[in-house]
């Protein structure tokens, strides 16, 4: 995994308490109707997790398939939307921790193991960390973006 990948996976996420810092209005949807500022924080928490379960699986597992997640039939996302700011972003660095120092202590051949998606095809464990800090990166930039519009 390059260091890049790696810094990435550390700290990324971290842009969330600048985004957040001082908003009192992170449950209003935008008129699109997309998701509020809140409701992005809690899918990208409930997808971190989904992504440990999915690292689970790849070590444990030849080659497994992956369904598509849709997180609005995912539970936990539905929970989460109901946290606030604050503790979601403590559980999501907590698990963050968790996910870095895990996949950073894994060998080449743990990293070289692979998983399939119907949509996105076979991919291994480094380019489905890949996968997963690019997602997160989309929903950090929909964020900014939702916050220029309500200045």
């Amino acid at each position: 995994m390059t260091t890049a990948t790696a810094t990435r996976l550390q700290h990324q996420h971290e842009v969330l308490y600048t985004l957040l810092e001082g908003r009192e209005n992170v449950t209003v949807r935008p008129a699109s109707g997309k998701w509020s500022l809140l409701e992005n924080v809690a899918h990208l928490f409930a997808y971190q997790q989904q992504f440990s379960h999915r690292v689970d699986r790849i070590l444990a597992e030849d080659n497994p398939l992956f369904e598509a997640y849709i997180g609005d039939n995912d539970p936990l996302f539905l929970e989460a939307r109901e946290q606030t700011p604050s503790d979601l972003l403590t559980d999501l660095s907590a698990d963050r921790l968790y996910i870095h120092d895990r996949i950073l202590a894994l060998d080449e051949v743990q990293l070289a193991r692979g998983a399939t998606h119907p949509r996105y095809g076979s991919r291994t464990l480094v380019l489905w960390t890949e996968f997963f800090l690019l997602h997160e990166a989309h929903h950090l930039y929909t964020m900014w973006k939702l916050l220029e519009e309500m200045r």
